[in-house]
Parts: C-alpha cells; structure tokens; sequence
C-alpha cells in the first residue's frame, strides 16, 4: 500500500500544509492548516470508481492503467509546530 504524508509547515507568513514539493495555500492560523490537511488525507481515503489512467514518465513514454477504486493510500499529517 502506497504511504503519503502531509506536513504543516510554516509559510508565506502563516501556516501551510506540503506533499513532496506541493505546498497548499497559506493559512493564518497552525490550526487551520492542520485541519486543511485532515480533510485533505480523508479525502484520499475515500474510496472512488476504477477508472482507466494514462500517465507520462521521466522518458516522456506513456502508459496506460487501471486504478481501482479502492486501492486507497495509507495517509498521515504530521503536526511540526
């Protein structure tokens, strides 16, 4: 099972919540940005449709797939105040 995490971090004079290189829009309060997040990781917890995807890699080469609907990540926030 695939893991992601979101991280409350400090930004563009407030708080923000990041995935890899992904950063969420500023929020005033650490707070606000923490539940910005929780509902973030229960939305990618939710179970959706199996759909059909077509995706590019690093060699420009693209591949088609199925993702099913409730091959879900394990997702987690961490809080670093």
């Amino acid at each position: 099972m695939t893991k992601i995490v979101y991280e409350i971090i400090e930004h563009d004079h407030g708080w923000a919540f990041r995935l890899g290189d992904t950063i969420s829009q500023s929020f005033l309060t650490h707070e606000a940005a923490y539940n910005a997040a929780k509902r973030a990781a229960l939305e990618q917890m939710r179970p959706g449709e199996t759909v059909g995807i077509s995706w590019e890699d690093a060699r420009g080469r693209w591949h088609d797939e199925i993702s099913h609907g409730d091959d879900r990540p394990d997702v987690e926030v961490h809080d670093n105040p």
